[in-house]
């Protein structure tokens, strides 16, 4: 049995729902997505245990039971007097999508007040997963207790799989920014980068050299997403270049990034095989973006 614990924020979504600018109300989260995507690719008997913090209000109520349905394990999420849950808004262009952000009252940035709660969640965990967001989100002391916490499950023999997920508006400074994502690629067993980002922001040339930038950084395997473009696998002793679906319906590519993750991480922790570990999370960011949504029925659901 493997157990996954992804730590993030897990949020209201509101997605384009046809015509007259109507929208529907759903819930995702980065970190919640792969997550989501994670239970329902992996065998019943392993776990995947979500962690973050929701407010006590209604809303919060109903996500709360939107998780533990979707069969994530939902011990170790703390419900708080002293605020809620953050909404996004998708806006979708030809496809692309933009975001609008209302997170300020979000319970998750005070999931690490203390690093108990997390601690007891990663007690006999097999892999921890956060991303860019989760960092960006928590204030500098938490984000100290959490960089102490993986630092602890790591000599634990726990692996630790990051999501870089580059988001300036979140953070004081591209500096920091940046500066702080480096110091968790350094805490990082799995880095899963997309190249657009990360030539924008470490002027990277090419899929290549952010992969070398992630290695040396000490990360054991690092994947380069690159859209529709060719992506880097690379470990110590192999480096692939796959060229991903070619998908000719885009309708949102809400979640891309974070569903190749989780069909990624599924196939690599149960077969080992890269180069299959890559094709599975390249087909299933393709069925992902012909659909409305970061969380969308997949073919077995039907």
């Amino acid at each position: 049995m493997t157990r996954i614990v992804a730590i993030g924020e897990a949020m209201v979504e509101l997605a384009p729902a046809g015509a007259d600018d109507l929208y529907r109300a759903g819930f995702a989260g980065d970190t919640l997505n792969t997550a989501w995507y994670l239970r329902k690719l992996l065998p019943a008997s392993d776990q995947i245990a979500y962690f973050t913090a929701l407010g006590q209000d209604a809303l919060s109520d109903k996500l709360l039971a939107f998780i533990a349905a979707a069969g994530l394990d939902t011990a170790h999420i703390a419900q708080r007097d002293d605020s809620s849950v953050g909404l996004y808004m998708i806006s979708l262009t030809n496809g692309e999508r933009s975001f609008s952000y209302w997170r300020g009252q979000s319970a998750a940035r005070r999931m690490l007040a203390d690093d108990r709660a997390l601690r007891a969640a990663l007690q006999g965990a097999d892999l921890a997963y956060l991303s860019g967001i989760t960092l960006a989100i928590l204030p500098p002391e938490a984000r100290a207790r959490l960089f102490d916490l993986l630092r602890d499950f790591r000599q634990a023999g726990g692996k630790v799989a990051f999501d870089p997920n580059l988001r300036p508006r979140l953070w004081p400074d591209p500096k920091t920014m940046t500066e702080t994502v480096m110091q968790a690629a350094a805490l990082s067993d799995i880095a899963l980068p997309s190249f657009e980002d990360e030539a924008g922001w470490f002027n990277d040339p090419t899929p290549a050299a952010t992969a070398r930038r992630y290695r040396e950084a000490g990360v054991a395997l690092v994947v380069v997403k690159n859209g529709a473009d060719p992506m880097i696998l690379a470990t110590a002793d192999q480096s692939l270049t796959l060229t991903p679906p070619r998908v000719t319906d885009v309708v949102d590519t809400t979640a891309a990034g974070d569903s190749f993750n989780a069909g990624f991480l599924a196939s690599y922790l149960q077969q080992g095989d890269l180069e299959q570990a890559g094709h599975a999370g390249a087909s299933l960011a393709a069925a992902v973006i012909g659909q409305i949504g970061a969380l969308v029925a997949l073919d077995h659901d039907a």
